[in-house]
């Protein structure tokens, strides 16, 4: 059995520091989560003609980088458990994109791969990025810098989660 090692705790505030505000406008995490639901809206609307949630498009573009994936792999790549992707993937099947197959060298895993209609799929998804772009009305260097911020908070955050 491994030791246990206990997670690092934030830093503690000192006496010179500033205290945090307990303003909604003033929380980080009512930024993030306000602009997460307005991403939602606007690729809800780009997704609506490819048939796809946003959950379910996430899964798509992890299997149109490479196909054939377990599913805890596809888990790991969007930080979900296998019980929030397992009727995902059951609706996705249903809707004649994927398939889901027991591994023969294991059965306790569960390989996942494209059917034509969902290899098919990436083509016309391919415009979904530009729509976001033209929403968020931003430079791209601006959206790369974003995002390499917000990589860096979530690194960040997992060692404390």
């Amino acid at each position: 059995m491994k030791p246990h090692t206990p997670k690092p705790t934030p830093e503690p505030l000192t006496a010179a520091a500033p205290q945090p505000s307990l303003k909604l406008d003033d929380q980080l995490c009512f930024a993030l989560y306000s602009t997460g639901l307005a991403l939602n809206k606007v690729y809800r609307k780009l997704l609506a003609g490819l048939g796809l949630t946003y959950p379910q498009y996430l899964v798509m573009m992890v299997l149109w980088e490479r196909d054939q994936v377990t599913v805890s792999e596809i888990g790991e790549r969007l930080f979900l458990d296998s019980a929030t992707l397992t009727p995902l993937l059951k609706r996705l099947q249903s809707a004649g994109l994927i398939s889901r197959t027991r591994a023969q060298a294991d059965e306790r895993q569960v390989i996942i791969a494209l059917t034509e209609t969902g290899r098919a799929l990436e083509r016309p998804a391919r415009a979904v990025p530009m729509g976001i772009f033209g929403a968020a009305g931003c430079a791209p260097e601006q959206l790369g810098s974003m995002k390499s911020q917000l990589e860096s908070l979530r690194t960040n955050l997992m060692r404390h989660a």
